[in-house]
Formats: C-alpha cells, sequence, structure tokens
C-alpha cells in the first residue's frame, strides 16, 4: 500500500529494452535504504527493485504496463517521482493508495 506523497526523487540515467520489456537505471539519495526485490511506486507505478549498484539502482517493466501508463515515453534525464511502500508503524499522511490492479 502506498499514500502518495512523494518521498524523493529519481534521475532516469539509462534505458534498455529487451523484447517487449523496458529496464530502467536510476539514481536517487535513498539507494542505500533500498532492498532487492522491494516495491516502489515511481511517478505513481509500482515497479520491483532488481539491482542496486552504487547510487544507482535497477527495475524493469513488462509490456503491459508500457502500454497502460506512460513509462514508455520516459527519457533519460527525467526526473521521476519515489514513494516507498507503506510502513506499518509509519505515519498516514496522506490516503491509502493500492500499487498494484487488476
Amino acid at each position: 500500500m502506498f499514500t502518495g506523497i512523494i518521498e524523493t526523487t529519481a534521475t532516469l540515467k539509462e534505458i534498455s529494452a529487451s523484447g517487449t520489456n523496458k529496464t530502467f537505471l536510476l539514481s536517487c539519495p535513498i539507494t542505500d535504504q533500498l532492498t532487492i526485490d522491494q516495491s516502489i511506486a515511481h511517478n505513481g507505478v509500482c515497479l520491483t527493485v532488481e539491482a542496486i549498484t552504487g547510487d544507482n539502482y535497477q527495475v524493469t517493466a513488462i509490456a503491459e504496463t508500457l502500454q497502460k501508463t506512460n513509462l514508455g515515453d520516459w527519457k533519460t534525464g527525467d526526473i521521476i517521482n519515489l514513494e516507498r511502500c507503506l510502513q506499518p508503524s509509519g505515519r498516514l499522511d496522506g490516503h491509502f493508495v493500492q500499487g498494484h490492479t487488476r
């Protein structure tokens, strides 16, 4: 679950394609607090951290996500809003926002 409150931003460093998927390499000030398999909302779209190297981390969007969001329009250098998922012990400064839809 997410609250809809932006925590920080990331800079899009690199985009690579693999079939119909796109992998994004981003840099942000909280990379040292991230973990592999953590869900993070990127401009409101939930993506899973796949790799972390220094100040950079990697996520991949599958074709369906690219079709239903604006992630396919992202360009290197874009500033991306980030929000980590809600911790049960955290403050609720916003409102509940479900990170996955079907």
